[in-house]
């Protein structure tokens, strides 16, 4: 998945979309409880990060599911207070930001901790309420510090390197930014969740561009979370407000939207089936608005180029395939001369 240290690659000449078919739904409430993120492990298996009500409640954990949607461990249950995102690097390790603790916790994929680092501040090093993750071409790790309205790097190890940003409204500036993620060239763009709306800088962390603005329309943002980019350079924010995730060009371009199509997963139909009374409930209720996002916070791709959406409020992970051709300068007609005319 591109939440490991393998980068998108750079954005073909032209791209030709043609949609994306819901593949499967994963996990339920017993399970996957408030989804937050989830990560591609090795053999298929996923690690669903999973977050309770409120911190200190022990509720927190990692999910190791397959794709067969067996529940086969848990990890982390007891150090995870808060958690936000969950990213792997090649080695395989886990990192994960803690708003609760303000820090970054690392596990090894058999569960084993391997580590944390970071302190409650706002000198640099510190953090308030961390929450996006992401690596940089280097495998430096990018941190959202959201109440501190500003991008940290640090290596690996948790030693300070460089941060940009401050509080503000204007180009470059953050209203407690969320999520995080970096392009094919090394471009970073953040959510800047308060300002609903997307911000880019170069590596260095000098701004570029932003699209995006308060509202319900395509394009328009109600307090939007997390980001990804995938190996066409498309990005993908989850907006989570509007319960839904959008879809733009790497320029910033609106492309489309999803609100969520699901079926019962393997797992959720056993437990209806078990159950009369559930399974009578269901019978009798609107399973079209169960189909629905419930406040996805972020959505993940894997090498394959299926969409994973953790569907927060529906205890499920949501599983789409994208559909899309790449093209050639050759494939594709030149731009019009003309608004109203077609070049002969």
């Amino acid at each position: 998945m591109t939440t490991s240290a393998t980068k998108p690659s750079s954005p073909p000449y032209a791209l030709l979309r043609a949609g994306f078919p819901f593949l499967a739904t994963l996990g339920m409430r017993r399970v996957t409880t408030y989804p937050m993120d989830i990560v591609m492990g090795d053999d298929d298996k996923l690690f669903v990060l999973c977050r309770a009500d409120a911190p200190g409640l022990g509720g927190s954990n990692i999910r190791r599911i397959n794709w067969k949607d067996e529940d086969l461990d848990t990890l982390g249950g007891g150090k995870l207070l808060w958690p936000v995102q969950m990213i792997r690097d090649a080695a395989g390790t886990l990192y994960v930001s803690d708003e609760g603790s303000h820090q970054i916790l690392k596990f090894n994929q058999d569960g084993t901790d391997a580590g944390d680092w970071g302190e409650e501040g706002s000198a640099a090093g510190q953090m308030n309420r961390p929450s996006g993750i992401a690596f940089d071409p280097d495998e430096n790790l990018l941190v959202v510090d959201t109440l501190n309205h500003r991008v940290q790097k640090f290596n690996k190890d948790g030693r300070y390197i460089s941060g940009f940003g401050t509080k503000g409204s204007g180009p470059g500036e953050f209203d407690m930014p969320w999520g995080i993620a970096v392009n094919g060239e090394g471009d970073i763009f953040v959510v800047d969740w308060h300002n609903d709306r997307v911000q880019k800088f170069n590596a260095d962390g000098e701004f570029i561009m932003e699209f995006g603005s308060s509202g319900s329309g395509d394009g328009e943002f109600n307090r939007p979370a997390g980001i990804e980019i995938d190996h066409h350079g498309d990005i993908y924010v989850a907006d989570r407000g509007n319960n839904r995730v959008q879809q733009f060009a790497p320029d910033g371009r609106y492309v489309d939207k999803f609100i969520g199509d699901a079926t019962l997963s393997k797992s959720g139909e056993t437990y209806v089936r078990a159950n009369p009374s559930v399974l009578r409930n269901r019978e009798m209720a609107n399973t079209e608005q169960q189909k629905r996002f419930r406040g996805p916070a972020v959505l993940r791709f894997d090498d394959e180029g299926r969409m994973y959406v953790p569907d927060f409020g529906s205890h499920r992970i949501q599983v789409y395939k994208k559909q899309a051709y790449p093209l050639t300068p050759d494939e594709i007609a030149p731009v019009p001369n003309h608004p109203t005319l077609y070049t002969v």
